[in-house]
This record gives structure tokens, C-alpha cells and sequence, in this order.
């Protein structure tokens, strides 16, 4: 079995089990922060670590995006004409407790 073809099926396997596409890369990082990731985190593996603490921060960055987009008139409008529905109907009576 050649080396290339050898990859190719280590690759397949990789993203079968992660079920996901991988991103191989190295990374310098701060090994006593590495070391106490790892232990706080239960995982095993350095990887593991780094893809858990990427997955919380990602987790815990992105609703704060929403945030950011107030006032920026992104959500102004009518949505009923933004979805193309049908305009709502209004009721032909007065409503309680005006007067």
C-alpha cells in the first residue's frame, strides 16, 4: 500500500470517527495552560482539549453577535412585507380598555 493512498484512508477514518471535517495544523502554544486545559477538561487527548475550548468559546461568543447588530437597522421593517405574507387582519371592533 502506497503512502499517499495510506493517508487518504487514515483521513477517511479520522473524519468518520470525528464526523466532521478536520483541519490538521500546528499551533504554538502556552504548555502549562495546555496542561491545566487538559486536566480541567476530562479529555484525553491535547487535540480534544483545544476542539472543546474552541467549541465553548464559539458557543459562548456567538449569541453576544446579536448584540452587535441592534440599532444597526438590520431588523427594521415590516416582516409580514419582508416573507411576502398576507397582511394581517385587524379587527373591526374597539378594543377594551381604551376609555
Amino acid at each position: 500500500m502506497g503512502v499517499a493512498l495510506a493517508r487518504r484512508r487514515l483521513t477517511v477514518s479520522a473524519g468518520a470517527w470525528y464526523g466532521m471535517r478536520m483541519k490538521r495544523t500546528n499551533l504554538v502554544l502556552d504548555e502549562q495552560l495546555l496542561e491545566e486545559a487538559l486536566r480541567l477538561s476530562g479529555e484525553r487527548t491535547y487535540s480534544a482539549a483545544v476542539a472543546r475550548a474552541l467549541k465553548d468559546f464559539v458557543r459562548r461568543v456567538r449569541p453576544g453577535r446579536i448584540l452587535e447588530l441592534a440599532g444597526s437597522g438590520l431588523g427594521a421593517g415590516n416582516l409580514a412585507e419582508m416573507r411576502d405574507d398576507h397582511p394581517v387582519r385587524r379587527s373591526r371592533g374597539r378594543r377594551s380598555g381604551s376609555g
